[in-house]
């Protein structure tokens, strides 16, 4: 999975080897994919989602296909759901959301507690307190966005920058010892302490950063899957 080409991160700056170039894109992916919250390649991947008091599972990634739904209950013995039992919503759909909707209906006479006189699968996820869910199927982009393969590009040749540093930084930084490749062979510990910053708080790169703003997904987090 790689979100641009190698041509295109050579394009951007990045160097090396075909295998070299790939690894740095590699990195810029993880970076891209931690940043946004998204996914933006087709993946199949299994998620727990929280289930609200009206029965709507918010999805973490763009959902495409759903293909089970299974509860989560304290007995842990509850049943993949039919796809009456739900419906799926995707943000595909300009001015929709990626959800399953629980409590949509659906009955199985056959499973204790969810009979058709019984309330279906509505009431018996009253009965259980249903609070959250898990759902496997496909989520993710169709396609990578232009706008996603622009700023991979750009963030590998980025990380490669930070990972090799200038003759000129390593002589502004006396705990800098560059080999003749450009190479930090030297690590001095510093004594001062920093708050460590959340991987997901940028891709460290401003530019990137912007690039990326109209796909980020700050409300939900991954559970389970990626």
């Amino acid at each position: 999975m790689a979100y641009c080409s190698v041509v295109q991160a050579r394009d951007a700056g990045c160097t090396g080897t075909d295998a070299e170039v790939a690894a740095w894109i590699g990195a810029a992916t993880e970076r891209i994919t931690s940043y946004t919250q998204q996914q933006f390649e087709p993946m199949t991947m299994v998620v727990v989602a929280d289930v609200a008091p009206d029965g709507t599972c918010l999805l973490p990634r763009r959902v495409r296909t759903v293909t089970s739904v299974t509860p989560v209950v304290a007995a842990d013995d509850a049943p993949s759901l039919p796809s009456s039992a739900y419906r799926v919503t995707s943000s595909d759909v300009l001015g929709s959301v990626d959800a399953v909707l629980l409590r949509w209906g659906g009955y199985d006479d056959l499973i204790a507690g969810a009979e058709s006189y019984n309330g279906g699968y509505r009431g018996l996820f009253e009965r259980w307190g249903l609070e959250q869910a898990i759902i496997a199927g496909e989520f993710g982009y169709a396609e990578v966005p232009p706008l996603v393969a622009q700023a991979c590009a750009l963030l590998a040749a980025h990380i490669q920058a930070q990972a090799a540093p200038s003759d000129a930084d390593a002589a502004q930084d006396p705990g800098l010892d560059v080999d003749d490749e450009g190479n930090n062979v030297r690590i001095e510990d510093d004594a001062e302490e920093t708050t460590p910053v959340s991987s997901s708080a940028s891709t460290g790169s401003t530019q990137v950063d912007a690039l990326l703003v109209g796909y980020l997904n700050r409300g939900h987090s991954l559970i389970g899957g990626v």
